[in-house]
């Protein structure tokens, strides 16, 4: 890398820190994607879609090769029978998210796990038909929570509560969110919130913000988009109702990658939810005897509607193996920690007045994505971005002003860092 515009020492510091890295050996793990003069990329958005584990490709091929092999049979074909193909990943999900094994499955997609799950945990009625989200929620979200609100016979209009963040802030105040609760207690039905708000990076107190809602009677949730793989994660100790996740984030799992889905073990006997039930939610053991019994399987399986899309989940078996040599997201936190410390300085000395984060600073309350705000009044934002992808940079454009990117330790390395204070400079400078 080609250190330049006054940026030399940041890159003495990044190859040190570098030299010392106990997971740096992880990066040769992960195809990085590539510039169009051949040279790998400084990829920094890992946020909206995460770089290729090798091992993904590789577990993907070897079903394809099982397929080509065996057909049909491969749904019963040991090793890895298709069949049951995506209990082979439980385990090492159910460690990332602090779950135990039988409330964590994979399937479908992030919103349509949303849905079956709210299905079963928004069950409104007169007096208590309230759902509360953020207020700048993911439109998805958003959407998902709204509809939801509609086939009950309700109006959005009286039964969704948002949460603003306060004036002059892009962050939302946890204790607003606690009072927002406490106002609509009595007819409080579900609460439904970002383990880390995707356009800030903020990290939300789970635990906090789950016995707030217990305490009215309400039912809490979690979307942890930006949060799996990300941050450190206790849903079962933090006694989460429902939680949702896609897995092409932080986890790494390919485009469209199959998602995960948490029910806490306490509901898992509970007859009375409401839920929509396919076969494969059904006793393994008689289910192809093809009766018309449901005997719901006493996990969060019980959730599941139809048989698992392999190839995603053979992808996302690969990608987890990663984390399985970093030793879980512990080390990969602690490295984490000197990354954000490196970025911040670096932001401080070299861009105070043309760009501020507006990511919180506390290391608790954030993951590694930074949300950067183009101050500069000579520059445009949008150039800044555009310059930035042009000159090797894969970084992402949220309106009205703000570029994310997200240093994952896994496969950035401090270098990394270091280069892109170094083209972010450039950027500035040229637009």
């Amino acid at each position: 890398m080609n250190a330049s515009n006054g940026f030399d020492r940041w890159h003495a510091e990044a190859a040190q820190l570098d030299a010392e890295d106990p997971l740096g050996h992880l990066r040769a793990e992960f195809a990085i994607p590539k510039h169009h003069d051949g040279t790998d990329e400084i990829y920094l958005v890992g946020n909206s879609l995460g770089a290729q584990p090798l091992r993904a490709r590789a577990a993907v091929v070897a079903e394809l090769d099982d397929w080509s092999n065996d057909g049909v049979r491969g749904h019963f074909t040991p090793p890895t029978p298709w069949v049951s193909y995506h209990e082979l990943l439980v385990d090492g999900m159910a460690g990332l998210v602090g779950a135990m094994p039988s409330e964590v499955t994979l399937m479908n997609a992030l919103t349509v796990n949303l849905h079956l799950l709210l299905i079963s945990f928004y069950e409104p009625t007169p007096e208590r038909h309230k759902i509360l989200i953020e207020e700048h929620a993911f439109p998805s979200d958003h959407f998902a929570v709204e509809s939801q609100i509609r086939q009950r016979g309700y109006d959005p209009a009286t039964s969704l509560i948002t949460v603003p963040p306060r004036p002059g802030s892009e962050l939302l105040d946890v204790d607003d969110i606690e009072a927002a609760i406490a106002e609509h207690g009595d007819s409080l039905a579900t609460v439904l919130l970002p383990g880390v708000q995707y356009y800030t990076g903020q990290v939300l107190p789970i635990r906090r913000i789950t016995n707030a809602a217990h305490a009215v009677g309400a039912r809490m949730g979690w979307d942890l988009a930006h949060a799996a793989g990300n941050v450190p994660l206790s849903l079962h100790d933090d006694g989460v109702d429902f939680a949702a996740w896609c897995t092409y984030k932080y986890l790494n799992s390919g485009p469209g990658g199959v998602a995960g889905a948490y029910v806490h073990e306490r509901h898992h006997d509970d007859q009375s939810l409401n839920k929509l039930l396919g076969w494969w939610g059904t006793n393994g053991a008689t289910r192809f005897e093809m009766a018309n019994d449901f005997d719901p399987i006493p996990t969060v399986d019980s959730w599941h509607i139809s048989n698992g899309a392999v190839l995603t989940l053979a992808a996302l078996r690969g990608a987890l193996e990663v984390f399985d040599l970093a030793g879980g997201i512990e080390p990969l936190r602690a490295k984490s920690r000197l990354q954000l410390d490196l970025m911040d300085r670096m932001l401080a000395a070299e861009f105070g007045g043309r760009v501020r984060s507006i990511t919180p600073t506390p290391f608790d309350e954030r993951g590694c994505q930074y949300a950067l705000e183009i101050v500069d009044p000579d520059a445009d934002g949008r150039a800044v971005f555009e310059h930035l992808e042009a000159h090797g940079v894969g970084c992402d454009w949220r309106y009205p002003n703000v570029i994310r990117v997200a240093p994952v330790p896994l496969y950035n390395s401090f270098g990394d860092i270091a280069e892109f204070g170094r083209r972010l400079n450039a950027a500035l400078d040229a637009s």
